[in-house]
Formats: structure tokens, sequence, C-alpha cells
């Protein structure tokens, strides 16, 4: 312990002995010592060590590591500070820590911490600022992105080079410090003068100890200066962490090999995953080494290779765990001082003279890959906080860092370990700073040093000619090798604004470097057809691919570099061009072919690409393309006709790995390297050759000479289908020629247009989600897309719904520049955009060509391309296929074919249109009218193209192309006029009029032709409604008997029901209680079977039927969730709700009906079909009867039989006569004898208390046992052996959820848990409603109303299927709450008490009165009709007892004075209840509001359920939202007073009594007297937490956990309860907690208190929310946040600044109140059916 900060003497100071002969201080006995030169600090430093380490870790199997690092701050640490200080180290680094701090913040990252970065401002994706430094930033209000860290990342506040503008925060920005300038300066004064040498004095022997002993390889022995002991036998058995095996794995393998239990094994798995090594065994050598063995051989069985073990002496291993602790000193001084960081550096960085040796800090990255994961850590932490944090010493670790880079990499490369445990993840740090990177470059060559190891490490990849294939990879390995690809991103993240000389060498001896690597992939994985036998195993083909991506932005920036400096630009051509030349030797010794067309003539080199090698990774090739400089299209042109035969299903045997190569060489990732530099190089090829040759060239590659000349007639269709795709796939590609034009460079154009084209043609497809657009434009090295700086000039943005996502829609100006051959466009997306298109223009009457937009003129260096159009192989080409359409005497052509040659025809026309305008006739050589008009030279072409147009239109096969075609002959005439005439403005304007004018025209025709159609439509509509209006005339004429009779009888029945009814101006119909009450609405009710589909009327002697249904628990109403639920309720009493309503037993129904008999055949099926299959368990639990409702898949576990609605009139003379008789106290005089009769009866003379009221009124004689029958009984309903058999399981399913427990039909709780669910869903259905602010009637969903129809006539008909005499005892305990007469010891208070649930129970068990031995009995409609008033009434005065007492110490507000009726009847009843309460005087006015505003739930609660129980209509106003008309017409139909005081003084001396003894209760003294808090109401509306707006503010809170069951500083997995609020740490064995046996996770076990096994969560650093049900249920669902285009982002991969969607959060807590968690998860797991998913039992 200390004592006043300094170490005492009886703890073995290292200064103790020395201190107490001198009598001085410790510190003073520090200082003497260690300033004394005399004394060798460094032995000394190292004695000190020897004696304390090895007894301060000795026990290391169950270290105690509080008591540790007492021990070593007092033996060690304090004494060392002390010398180096001067002075108590708290005061002075206090002091220390004043002088003001660093504006770099260097804050290094966990894993999952939340990272920003500033769109507008980084420099690099790859700056980005800690949460602290981005809220006190200026990018706070930028575009920023959100990215959870991988860990090792490192705050680049203060870096001035990362940041454009706002390079510091707040928090660090020069005078941030809160101290005076004064004291700063005195405390650098004092620290440089004293400190200084101590420093350099101590910081050497410190490091070099930790240096020695973490590259220490000896096992069992220490170095001499650390021997000061006698060596003993006291050995470790130590596991170290590796990559390739589980947790299960290891776990394994040390329970077999130690014999340990399950727990020791997974904390020692758990510590070893956390720290990369632990003791496992402690002993004498022998024992261990034994261990050892056993551990490596029981690992082998289980995986390819054994685990990583070592035995340690036990000195060796508590120096070691030493040395880290004092890294951590390091670490932590380095915070305080730049003078200490300097000092460490020089250190670190000096080198022993003349050895060769490495220094202190290159020997530890050299030895990084041998240390285990808690030693990385330190090590890299000490180097971010001492040399990132001085720009000086930074520049010279980034030295030794290249200098030794080649041997990190490769030593990561054969490490296990992932890439941020390695210090070769530092690199990043280092390599984009632009000025180091600059340094780097010109005097360590680091781009050369990065390609080098490049090729080192790839050597056995590399086939005989030197060329990559990547056969048999390892992914695992090519994983690593990308880290170093990465590091030449970095390094060429920023292109250099000054070029020197020297920079400019060593930049190209770097490309050239590079070139190599190019070279070696340049043809790599060539392959051949394969004709005849399929391949047996597909090659592979995914590293190749792979590779071609990560390097697609390296040769962007390289190029861009390039492009810098115009000398390194033509010397860096000259060297690339070299590098082709050499690998395109090997093809040149085949002699020349001549071919002939047209009477142009073609030599070259005879290849064919579907019989020779061929390879579509040319990346050589490709970047000489980027220079955009002449180059032969051999190569080029070979890929894509290798695209070509492979959609021609020429290369189908060759399997998958050519189809999956073909797809990503022209997808959005790989094609701006590939596909678009393949295009770009065919046109530089078309601009310099003749055009003539290059077509002849490209029909010989497409090998269609054949196909152009003679035709040979064959019926192989195979083969015409492959001819006809070659053709297609060929115009194609010379359509892309011609018309891309969207290339800086090749016409002006600007990136932004480029950018624009490519999303107006994604938003022709149909409109797309921002996401969706960003995906499908390619990347710069920046990772932007420059979507953002467009999108708003081509489209406009539709917010989402609840559901769904935002999408931008193209604007209308836009839709012009659609072209329907985009080179861009994927089949699939070529056919949708033009079925979209054709559609649109149909829509606005419009005609269906799609010609295509004008294109941007070429360059002058391309302006030769467009000669293609009109060469005379072209002309021939697009004659013949025309001539062939025409003919239709050969199937070698296609439709789509034909709409390629009228693309290109149209295209010809265009580009001469455009010259004519803008030149002079006689300047323009493009002549495509005149080609294109003029006879063809064979007999094959013997018409032009405009004659064979003309023949087009007729052939019925191309119909569709009628209207292009129309457009194509209109330009013609225009082309042709604008020949003609010599004046081109005039000529131009005149066309342009006279096109519009025909245009218009024919659209004028079209839309008359199409208004004529629709009034011929219109009219034969008419004309058939009219006849069938005679018909049914006539029909009725003919049958006019029958509608009589009909009719008559109508009116017969109405008679009947007016004389029925009861003779009175007043409707009551819309009266649910009383001798008034109205006609229960029956309807015949014939249901559909969803699974035999057919039909049967509901009735009680009929076969069951039910409605598919879900029970389970809820909380969705508790007032109270830090009530510590009942998991088991084995020994729970459910009669009895409390009020706060903590969790009650919720039922749902999906409202799909079937047969009993069909459901039962059903799940029995499901049972025998499903058991083997390995899901299952996880969607549904067949044990507990768990199916899926056939039509709607919703999970149920039981169904509710369908009891039909039992109608009941009330004869109004009888219930009029009656009433004279049966007054409330009447009533309770003849229940109190009945009950009291049952009682002696069954208790045999064991007689009970009557009531005091029993002897008024009548004479005893007539208080018969049997004379509560006197005022009508009936025989009871007898319900078929189906529906009973029916009604017994589902009251089974209720008790059995409900209370958790085993199923038991015997079991007496069985009729309290269907009461109690009956009126726990009545009150989540009136919560929800009222929370949704719907009327109480009418809005019901068709589910939920046939739901609760069908629950509530169970509830009243279960009765009849237990005991009458067990119904008795709950009904005399639940009547125990409201007459204190039949209180029991067992009976609750009435503030402990939910009454309505005490109604429902009450109502459905009264019944019971009236059983007999001999008969089974119900009471009449008249005698019901009292019970339910009486009982209503009773519960309603009882509950407005608990408003009134519950609100009585609420302290009345300014409110005006209220004299209403209500008011006065409230303040007269107070004073006549104030002599049993003693309370205050409440004004009546608040007693009033307190009461209407309280008893409006339990008002409409009771009104929903004596609906569903009688079926008496509700009045109109209930059909609607209306505060005050809902409370009077609530009155009204409940059979209430609205001055409901007046109801006590109806039944004052009935009710007085009850007042005294309810106000006499202990808990309601204790209430009154402010002991204790009773519920108030109305109950709060339980809603879903409160989030912040702003997303950024979560992700602050989620920064500032902790742990509150771990130690350590490791980041965790933050997840939010969103029914609570509370913080959890998901994920964590730390917070895994044991329930009943079982090992539960942070988030499950809360669920199973908060939200009774079912809960909601959002994991904040996912951006995810999670609905778990249970231990082995949940599912992922969207979180309610959304970026600014309307799209949520899970796991943060976008990065978009998100805010909280209100309507998406409702939809969240609608999903929670409606009960509908369990469903969505079931539906959810269904749809994503995985074998071995998420354990959510550990969640």
């Amino acid at each position: 312990m200390l004592k006043n900060g300094i170490p005492t003497a009886s703890q073995g100071c290292l200064c103790q002995g020395w201190a107490e002969s001198c009598s001085v201080s410790p510190i003073l006995a520090c200082n003497y010592l260690w300033c004394d030169e005399r004394f060798d600090f460094q032995a000394t430093f190292l004695q000190c060590l020897a004696k304390h380490v090895p007894n301060i870790y000795s026990a290391e199997m169950d270290p105690l590591v509080e008591k540790q690092e007492e021990m070593v701050q007092a033996a060690i640490l304090y004494p060392l500070e002390c010398y180096l200080f001067g002075e108590d180290p708290d005061i002075f680094l206090e002091k220390l820590q004043q002088s003001g701090t660093s504006q770099l913040c260097g804050k290094v990252f966990k894993g999952g911490e939340t990272t920003y970065s500033c769109r507008d401002c980084a420099v690099d994706p790859t700056c980005v600022l800690c949460i602290d430094c981005f809220q006190n930033s200026i990018h706070k209000n930028h575009r920023y992105k959100m990215h959870s860290s991988t860990g090792g990342g490192f705050c680049d506040c203060g870096d001035t080079e990362a940041w454009k503008a706002g390079p510091l925060c707040t928090k660090h920005e020069p005078g941030a410090s809160s101290s005076p300038k004064e004291v700063r300066l005195m405390c650098m004064k004092i620290m440089k003068k004293e400190i200084m040498e101590h420093s350099r004095r101590v910081f050497p022997s410190v490091i070099k100890y930790i240096v020695d002993m973490l590259i220490w390889e000896e096992d069992k022995e220490l170095p001499v200066e650390l021997t000061i002991r006698e060596k003993v036998d006291s050995y470790y058995c130590v596991l170290f962490n590796d990559e390739h095996h589980s947790y299960d794995h290891v776990i394994y393998s040390l329970q077999r090999a130690l014999g340990c239990e399950l727990g020791e094994a997974q904390l020692h798995t758990t510590a070893i995953d956390k720290e990369g090594r632990r003791a496992v065994k402690a002993g004498h050598y022998a024992s261990c080494q034994e261990a050892k063995e056993e551990i490596k051989r029981h690992s082998e069985n289980v995986s390819q290779r054994p685990l990583h073990v070592e035995v340690l002496h036990a000195d060796v291993m508590a120096h070691q765990k030493f040395a880290l602790r004092l890294g951590s000193w390091l670490n932590k001084l380095m915070s305080y001082s730049s003078d200490f960081r300097q000092i460490f550096c020089q250190i670190c960085l000096k080198e022993e003279a003349g050895s060769e040796k490495p220094c202190f800090i290159s020997k530890l990255m050299l030895w990084d890959a041998r240390l285990h994961k808690g030693a990385r850590k330190v090590l890299h932490e000490l180097i971010f906080s001492s040399f990132f944090m001085e720009m000086e010493y930074k520049k010279l670790f980034a030295v030794e860092f290249v200098k030794y880079y080649k041997a990190l990499q490769k030593e990561y490369i054969s490490d296990d370990h992932d890439r941020v445990l390695s210090v070769t993840a530092l690199s990043v740090q280092m390599f984009t700073v632009p000025t180091l990177a600059r340094h780097l470059i010109e005097e360590q060559n680091v781009i050369t040093t990065i390609t080098e190891t490049l090729l080192e490490v790839l050597p056995e990849y590399l086939d005989k000619n030197d060329k990559f294939n990547f056969q048999g990879y390892s992914q695992d390995k090519l994983n690593r090798v990308y880290a170093v690809i990465y590091d030449l991103r970095y390094v060429l993240v920023s292109k250099p604004t000054v070029w020197t000389d020297r920079l400019r060498e060593r930049f190209l001896e770097g490309f050239v470097s590079f070139l190599r690597i190019l070279t070696c992939m340049q043809g790599m994985e060539e392959i051949k057809r394969q004709i005849g036998q399929h391949i047996e195993v597909d090659p592979d083909w995914e590293a190749a691919i792979a590779i071609q991506m990560q390097l697609k932005n390296i040769l962007l920036m390289f190029q861009e570099w390039c492009a810098c400096d115009e000398e390194l630009l033509l010397r860096s051509y000259r060297e690339c061009h070299k590098a082709v030349m050499r690998c395109s030797t090997n093809g040149r010794s085949r002699e020349k072919t001549v071919f002939h067309l047209c009477g142009h003539t073609l030599e070259s080199r005879p290849y064919r690409v579907s019989a020779d090698p061929v390879s579509i990774h040319l990346p050589l090739s490709r970047t000489l393309a980027g220079g955009f400089l002449f180059l032969l299209v051999e190569y080029p042109l070979r890929c894509l006709v290798l695209v070509a035969q492979v959609a021609a299903e020429m290369w189908r045997r060759n399997g998958l790995s050519l189809i999956s190569q073909v797809f990503y060489y022209q997808d959005v990732k790989c094609r701006e390297e590939m596909y678009d530099k393949d295009i770009i190089m065919l046109q530089i090829g078309a601009s310099l050759m003749d055009p003539n040759q290059f077509l002849l060239l490209i029909l010989q590659r497409y090998e269609l000479a054949d196909a152009f000349k003679k035709i040979k007639p064959t019926k192989d269709q195979d083969l015409i289908k492959q001819y006809n795709v070659l053709i297609e796939e060929m115009l194609q590609i010379l359509i892309y020629v011609v018309g891309e034009r969207y290339v800086p460079g090749i016409s002006n154009v600007t990136k932004e247009d480029v950018i624009m084209r490519e999303i107006i043609h994604l938003l022709c497809i149909e409109p797309m989600a921002h996401s969706a657009i960003t995906k499908s434009l390619p990347e710069n090295e920046n990772n932007e897309t420059g979507l953002e700086n467009v999108i708003d000039k081509v489209a406009t943005f539709k917010k989402p719904g609840v559901s769904g996502h935002g999408v931008y829609e193209l604007k209308d100006e836009c839709l012009k520049e659609f072209n329907m051959f985009f080179y861009h466009y994927t089949k699939t997306q070529h056919s949708k955009a033009e079925h979209t298109q054709k559609k649109r223009r149909k829509q606005e009457n419009r005609d269906e060509a799609l010609p295509p937009p004008p294109p941007p003129d070429f360059s002058p260096a391309f302006s030769n391309v467009v000669r293609i159009l009109n060469c005379d192989v072209m002309m021939h080409i697009l004659r013949t296929l025309l001539q062939r359409a025409v003919e239709l005497e050969t199937h070698l052509w296609t439709e789509a074919m034909i709409q390629m040659v009228l693309h290109l025809l149209s295209l010809g026309l265009l580009e001469e249109k455009q010259q004519l305008q803008k030149s002079p006739e006689e300047e323009v050589t493009f002549d495509f009218y005149h080609k294109a008009t003029r006879m063809g030279s064979s007999a094959l072409n013997a018409v032009n193209v405009l004659m064979l147009l003309e023949k087009l239109k007729r052939v019925p096969q191309l119909e569709a192309q009628k209207d292009t075609v129309n457009w194509i002959l209109q330009m013609f005439d225009m082309v042709k006029r604008l020949r003609e005439k010599s004046s081109l403005a005039t000529i131009g304007a005149t066309s342009s009029s006279e096109a519009t004018k025909g245009d218009e025209s024919s659209q004028d025709k079209e839309k008359a032709e199409r208004k004529r159609k629709a009034e011929a439509a219109r009219l034969h509509r008419q004309k058939i409604m009219a006849q069938m209006s005679a018909l049914q005339r006539n029909f009725i004429e003919t049958h006019k008997l029958l509608y009589e009779n009909t009719l008559e009888v109508q009116g017969k029945d109405d008679a009947i029901m007016e004389e029925e009814s009861i003779s009175s101006a007043i409707d009551y119909s819309r009266i649910a209680l009383g001798p008034k009450r109205g006609l229960s609405v029956t309807e015949k009710e014939v249901l559909t079977c969803i699974l035999c589909q057919e039909e049967q009327e509901v009735k009680l002697e009929s076969a069951a039927m039910v409605l598919s249904a879900c029970v389970q628990k809820s909380t969705a109403l508790t007032q109270n969730r830090s009530r510590i639920l009942e998991l088991s309720g084995d020994t729970l009493d459910p009669l009895f709700m409390h009020p706060d309503l903590p969790c009650g037993t919720h039922t749902g129904s999906c409202g799909h009906v079937m047969h009993a008999a069909c459901w039962q055949k059903y799940f029995e099926a499901m049972q025998l079909n499903f058991r083997q299959r390995l899901h299952v368990e996880q969607i549904f639990d067949l044990e507990n009867g768990e199916y899926l409702c056939p039509l709607c898949k919703s999970l149920c576990n039981t169904v509710i039989p369908i009891v039909p609605l039992q109608a009941q009139k009330i004869n109004s003379e009888d219930a009029e006569a009656v009433s004279q008789i049966l007054s409330l106290a009447r009533w309770l005089e003849i229940v109190t004898v009945r009950i009291s009769g049952y009682s002696t009866k069954n208790a045999k003379g064991d007689k009970q208390n009557l009531p005091p009221f029993t002897n008024k009124g009548m004479g005893n004689s007539a208080l018969e046992f049997h004379s509560i029958l006197s005022f009508g009984v009936q025989s009871s309903a007898k319900y078929s052996s189906s529906i009973k058999e029916m009604l017994i399981l589902f009251a089974t399913t209720i008790y059995r959820v409900g209370l958790k427990v085993a199923p038991n039909e015997a079991d007496s709780r069985i009729p309290m848990m269907t009461w109690s669910t009956c009126a726990f869903t009545i009150q989540c259905i009136e919560n929800l409603l009222e929370t949704e602010g719907k009327p109480l009637f009418g809005s019901l969903q068709n589910r939920q109303h046939s739901g609760l129809k069908a629950l509530v006539q169970f509830a009243a008909a279960q009765r009849t299927t237990s005991p009458q005499v067990l119904i008795q005892k709950h009904l005399i305990r639940l009547l125990g709450v409201l007459l204190p007469n039949f209180k029991g010891e067992d009976t609750p208070s009435l503030l402990e008490v939910d009454m309505f649930h005490v109604l429902v129970g009450a109502v459905l068990s009264f019944p019971s009165l009236y059983w007999e031995d001999a008969v089974d009995l119900q009471p009449s409609s008249v005698s019901s009709a009292y019970n339910h008033l009486y009982l209503f009434h009773l519960t309603t005065l009882a509950h407005i007892m608990q408003i009134i007492i519950s609100s009585a110490t609420e302290s009345p507000a300014a409110h005006s004075s209220d004299n209403s009726e209500e008011a006065q009847s409230a303040q007269s009843f107070c004073r006549e209840v104030s002599q049993y309460t003693s309370g205050q005087d409440i004004p009546g006015w608040l007693v009033w509001d307190c009461v209407k505003k309280g008893i409006m739930p339990y008002l409409r609660c009771a009104a929903l359920f004596f609906h569903y129980l009688l079926g008496v209509s509700p009045p109109e106003e209930l059909l609607q939202v209306s505060e005050e008309g809902q409370f009077k017409a609530l009155c009204s139909y409940l059979s209430l007073p609205t001055n409901l005081f007046l109801l006590f003084h109806e039944y004052w001396d009935t009710v007085n009594p009850l007042l005294q003894r309810w106000c006499a209760d202990p808990v309601v003294l204790s209430c009154l007297k402010g002991k204790s808090i009773a519920i108030r109401y109305p109950r709060k509306r339980n809603h879903l937490i409160e989030l912040p707006e702003d997303y950024s503010c979560l992700l602050n809170q989620a920064s500032q956990f902790r742990c509150p069951r771990s130690s350590d500083d490791e980041q965790k997995h933050p997840v939010l309860c969103l029914f609570c609020g509370a913080m959890l740490c998901s994920q964590n064995t730390c917070c895994q907690e044991l329930v009943n046996g079982e090992e539960l996770g942070a988030c499950t076990s809360h669920a199973l208190q908060c939200g009774a096994g079912v809960c909601m969560f959002l994991k904040i650093r996912e951006c995810k929310v999670v609905l778990i049900e249970g231990k082995t249920r949940g599912c992922l669902y969207p979180a309610p946040y959304l970026d600014e285009y309307g799209e949520t982002d899970p796991g943060l991969k976008r990065g978009n600044p998100l805010h909280l969607c209100q309507e998406r959060y409702r939809k969240l807590h609608l999903l929670w109140q409606q009960h509908c968690i369990i469903e969505e998860i079931a539906r959810s797991q269904e749809t994503n059916q995985i074998f071995f998913g998420f354990n959510w039992q550990l969640l």
C-alpha cells in the first residue's frame, strides 16, 4: 500500500536500506543513489528487477492483477518516477499536463471504434478523426463519412498535411490549454533543466530491457545480469493465440489434454484470444513438457496444424510480462512531454558504433511477427505515442521501416495474425503523408522497394514463361499480398506539384519496376477453347481478377503522375512500349495470310480466338492505351472476340470460370482498366488505320469472313445461332467504336459529363437509390464517384415512405440523352431500358423510335474514326444484313441485328447532318448519304440502303422497328435537302421547322386515331351495359311473384321485431348492460378452411373450426421495468394482476381459419416432414407446438376455437319487473347467501361470517340458497366434443406459455390464465388504438377483430371444461377485493390489483354460482344483464377509489375555478370519504379531472369486452375519434351516469360500508400518508425510448460506454435496449450470465427481464436493429436512421451522416405494441434459411 504517495519501508523499495541508514526519504534516497556516478544505473536497475519481478509475477496461473500492480508501483515504478522527476510523480505529472498538450491528437483507435472522415477537406480517405475531435471541429457541418475502425488507426487531428482546411479541432488549437502561459513556460523550464539528464540515463536502460526481453529466445534461462538467485524447477506451459483454431477447438484441446472443466478452459481461451498467450499449466519442466505434447496431439485431431505451445521458465515469463508493463509505463510518459518523446526516439534510433546490428526500434519491428498479441499492441501503441507524434522522428522511423520493408512484409505474409496486429499496418500512417511520401520516393526509392517486394513474395505463382498462374493459390496468402499493393496505392495517393530531377528518376525507376509486374500479368492464365469433352474441373480464376481489381486504381494513379510532367510522360511511354513489344514477339513467327472483300485486301498473321490461346489479362497494353497513343488493336480485339464467342456459347465446355472472368471484364469494378481501355484501343486503331482494313481485321478476328460472302445454305441450327450472335456482338462493338465518345481526350468532354451520362443511362432503366447508383459507378483512388457533384443536374430526389428507400428519378429534359446501345449496359439492362423508354413514349402518345442522341464531335486526333461508317466494307455489311431481312431467304439475321444496323445508319446520318450544319458542303468529306443511296457492286447488293429500308417496313417480323425506319427515312430526306441547299443557316432552320411540322402532323394524326378508338370503345361498353340492364329488368318481371313473396316475409319479420322491441322513444339497441340491454347482432357465420377450402357454418354442435394464434408473454404495458420477473411460474398465482401490469399473456391471431381436424393433420405432417431438417429448430419449436400459418407464414403456437355468439333477447316486461325487486343491495344479499351456501355445503359446517347487510330488507325466509335462480335460468350451452377438445387445448397452451411450465390440463390455474390473457389482450388493443389515435370501434384490423372475438367467446366458454367448484373458489377470491366480507389472507389490497382483470374474471366466472348438482344451469338473459351491470358498477366504484387515492398526494396545479355539477359532486363525495381517509382537502375540480382522465382506459377496455362478449352494437360516437363525445358514449353504452359520482349517491347505503373497509386497508393508509406510492391513472402509454436525431450522438454515447464488468479498455459491442434505454455489452464473455444453468449473453438475459424474452436492441456501431425472442431466435431489422438519400446504412459501410426517421421509428414501435416481433423474426428466418446460424443465446 502507498502512504501519502510514498512507499513504506516494509515494501522492499530499491533504496530502502540506504534510506534507513541515512535517515532520508525514499525519494531523496533514489536521487542520491542513482545520481551518484559511482553507481552504474543500468546494473542497479537490473539488479532491482532481478530481485522483485519474479516475486511479483509468481502466480501466473491465477494472477491477482490488482495486487501485482500495487507491488510493481511500490517496488519499481514509484522509485523510478521519483528519481526521474525529482519530486512526487503525481504532482509533477499534473504540472506537466498543465503546460499544454500537443497539437496532434494521437488517439489510437480500438477495433469497432467510430472514425470520421471529411469528404470536403480530407486529403485522402485515410485521413480520419476520433469522435471527440470531430465533434469539436468544423467538419461536423461538412459532408462527412462515419466508419467503424478495424483497430490500430490514428486520429489525424493536428496534422496539417492531412486536411485541406480545419486541421485542428478546438481542443487542439494553440492556446486551447486552460493553464496560463507563465505556468507553462515555468514547467517547461523545470523540465529542461533538471529532468533531461535523468531521462537520458533512465530511458536507455528501460528500453534495452524491454527489447532484450521481448526478443529473448531462451525458454529456460535469463540473461546473466537478471539471474541473482538459484534457479528453481518452476515452469509454465504457455499456449499462444493463432488464427487457425476456433474457440471450440482450443477449449476441446485444453479439456482433453489437461482434464480441466469447461469453465476453466473457456477462461483460458478468452485470455489467450485477448492477450495472445496464457499459462495453462504450472509445475516441473517434465510435467509442462508432457502437457505441451498432449495439447499439440489433441489440437491436431481437430485442425490441420497443432496449437503453438511453449514451455517457459517462470522467471522468463515474469520478466517478459514486466517488460510489457514497462512499455505501457513509457507509453504513458510519452503523452506528457515532447521532450520525453524526442529522447525516447533518439535512443530507439541510435545504432551501435561500428556494429551492423539494427537499432532498438528496428529490432522490435523485425521481431514483430514472432511477438504475441499483447506484446504487439504495446509496441504499436508506443510507436504511435512517440514517433508518430513528432514529425521529424516520424520521418526517421519511416526510413527505418522502408529499409526493412521487404523483410517485414515477408514476415507478415508468413504470419497468421490479422493485419491490424502487424507492424506493417503502420505503413498507412507514413505513406499517405505527402511530404513524407516524396521523401521516401526520392531518398529510399520506396516505389521500387514495394514493387520488388511484390515480385519476391509471388515467385511460386510464376509459370515457365514468367507469367502469373494462380492455380491452386492460397486465398489467405493473396489477401496478405494485397497489403503490399495497398502500400503502393498509399504512396501514390497524392500527386506532386513540383518535380525535381531526383524525384523524376526515382519515380521512373519505380514505374519500370512496376512494369515488370504488369509483364508477368500480360497474357497470364491463357485459355484455349475446349472442343469435344467438357473440362473436368473449373480452373481458379478469382485470384487473377482480384489482383486486376486491386491494381486498377494504381494504374490510374501511375498514369496521372506521368501526365503531370511532359518529359516523364514520354519516357514512361517508351518504357511501356518496350515492355509491350517484348511480350508481343512470340506471335510473329507465323506467315501472313491475305483476306479479300469488296475490292479491299488485308494482310495479317493468322490467329483464331476459337482455336488459339487467349487471355483477357492485358494490363500492359491497356496502360499504354491510357496515354492515348498508337497501338495495334490485336490484343484488345482478341478479348472482345472472346467475349462474343462466350456469348455465342462456343466456350461452354470450358466451364464457369471463363463466364465469371468475362463478367468481371465488363463489371464496374474492373471495366475501367479492361473493357473500356480495349474500346479506346480499338478507337485508336480506327483513327490510324484505313477504315476498310480495320473492318476486314474485325471480320477476320470475329471469324465472320465467310458470313458476308456468298451464303452457303446450312441446316445446322447451332451454327446459325452461333453466327448470329457473333454478328450481333461485332455490330455492337462497331457501334461502340463509332458512337462512344464520352472519354476525355477522345472528344471534348469533362469527367462531370461522363458521370452525368452514366447516371442518365442508369436512371433510364428505372428510378434508383443513391447507393445503387454509387455501386454502378467506378470509384477513384479516394473512393469517390463524383455522383454528388452532378446528380442534381440530371435527376430529382423522391423521398421514401415508411418502408423502402428514397430514389432518384431522371429529369424529363435528360431523356433525350438516352442511347439504347450504351456500352456499359448489360444485356438485361439494355432490354429493360428499351422497354421502359418505349413504354414512356407510348404513354405520351409518341412513336416508339429510339434514335441515338447526337454524339459530341471527336477530337482532331480521333476524327478519322467516323470514316468507318461510310467505308465500302461497312456499306457491304449493312446492305447484306438488310437484304437478308427483306428477302427472308436465310436465317442469318435477327431482329436485334437489324436494330443495330438501323442504329449504325442513324449514327452515320447524324454525323453527316452535324458536319453539314457546321461547315460548307464542299468542305464536308463525310458522304454517308451518297454511299448509302448508291447501288451495290455485287449481285447480292444490287439495291441501295434506301430501297431496302422501304421494303423493310413491310416485313411483319420487324413491325416493332417500323417507327425507327420512318425516322431514318426522314433523316435521309433531311440530309438530302441539306446537301441540295446552298445557305446552310436557312437550310438548317427550314429543315428543322419542316421536320418539326412533319412530326407534329404525324403526332396529330396519331392522337386523332387514338381518340377515335377510345370513343368507339366507350360506345361499345355503353351498349353492353344497356343490354345487361334490359336482361335484368326482364328477369325481375318474369319472377315477379318470387320477389313479392320475399318482400312480404321481410315485412312480417320487421313487424315482429317492432312488437318485441320496447315501445319507447329511446333507442336501447346501443346499451350493453342492464335491463335496457340492446339486441345482440349475430350473423350466420360461414367460414372457409384455408387448408381444405371447404365451407362450414359455425355452430355449437358442429365440428370445431379454429383460428391460428400465437400466445406470448409481454411487458408492453408495464409501468415498472425495474421489477424482477419470475422466470418460472411454478408457484405463481396469476388470479390478480398488479396495477403496474408487469407482465401479461397476450394472444394474437393472423385471422386465418381452419377445421380443427385439418389443422391437426397439418401439424402432424409438419412434425414428420421437418423433424430431420437442421434449420427448423431455429425457425419454430415443434416440441412446444409452434408452426407457421399455412397461408401467411406467421409464427403460431396454438389455435383458438371459434365459438359462436349466443344471441339473447331480453323481455322488456320481465326486465322491468325484476328491476323493481333486484337492487344492488338485494343482489349482494342473494350472492352472499349463495356463496355462503356453497361454502357451508363444501366445508360441511365450517360457516363463514355473513355480511352485515344480510339481515336488512327481506326476511330470512326469503334468503334461500336457491333464490338466485328465481330471476331466471336456462340450460347451459352444449358444445360438440370437437369444440370441447379445442377449448382444453387452447386453455392448456395459455397456461403453459403464460407461466412457463409443463402442460397440465388439471391445474387449477388454467381458468385464471384464460381470464388474464383475455383482459390483457383487450388492454393491449385499447392501448394500441389510443396510441394510433384511432376510434375504439370500427378501426381494428380484420385479424385483430376476428382474434379478439374468438378469444372473448372462448374465455366465456372455457368455464364449462373446468370443475364449477374451482371456478366458484376463484370467483370468491376475486369478489374479496370488492367485498371485504369475502376477503381472505391472500386477498390483495384495493391498490394492488388491476380492476379490469378483476372485472373480466368476475363476469366470466359468475355463471358458476348457478351450478346445481342435478342440472347444468346458467343465468337467463335478464339475470345476466343484472349480474353484468352490478359487477361492472362495483368494479367501477372500486376503480374510482383507486384513482382518487393514488392522486390524493398530487399537488393541485393552477386551474380556473370549475363549478360544474361533476366538480360539486366530487367535492361532496370527498367530504364524505375524508372521515375514512383523514386526507387533505382536494378541490372538487381536481378530483373530477383526475377521475375522468384516469377512468377512460378502463371504460374503453370494458366497452370492448362487453361488445365482444354480448354482441351489442356500440354507439356511433365510438366509431369516431372525439374525446368528449367518447366519454358520454361510453357511459351510455355501459349504463353509467356521465356524472360518475352519482353512482356513489345511488348506491350510497350499500357502498358506504365498502368504502370504510377499503380505506382501512394498511396499504391504502400507507399511500394516503405518503409512505408509499401507488400507480397513477391513467397509466402512461409506453413508447420506445427517445433517440437523438443525429446518429453521431449515439456513436458518441457508445464511445463513452465502459463495460461494468471489464477492467480493460478494449472496445466492446455496445447495444441499446429500445424498450428501457439500457446500454449493454454484447457478444462478450465478460457480461455473460448463468440463468437456470445456461450461459446467456447480456442481451438475451436482459430481454428475459425487460421484455419477458422478447426485446429490441440497436447495435450502435453497426447501425442495425436486433429483434430477439427467447434464447434461440432473433433477426436483424433495418435501423430507423436514414441518410440524406433515404437509405439505411447497416454496418456504416457507406458512412453518410444519418438522421432519425420518425416514421420508421413509429413502425418499430407498432411492431412492438402489436406484438409482431416474434412474427417478424419467424418470417425473416424463414426467408433466410441457414443451417448454421448465429448463436442468439450469447448475444
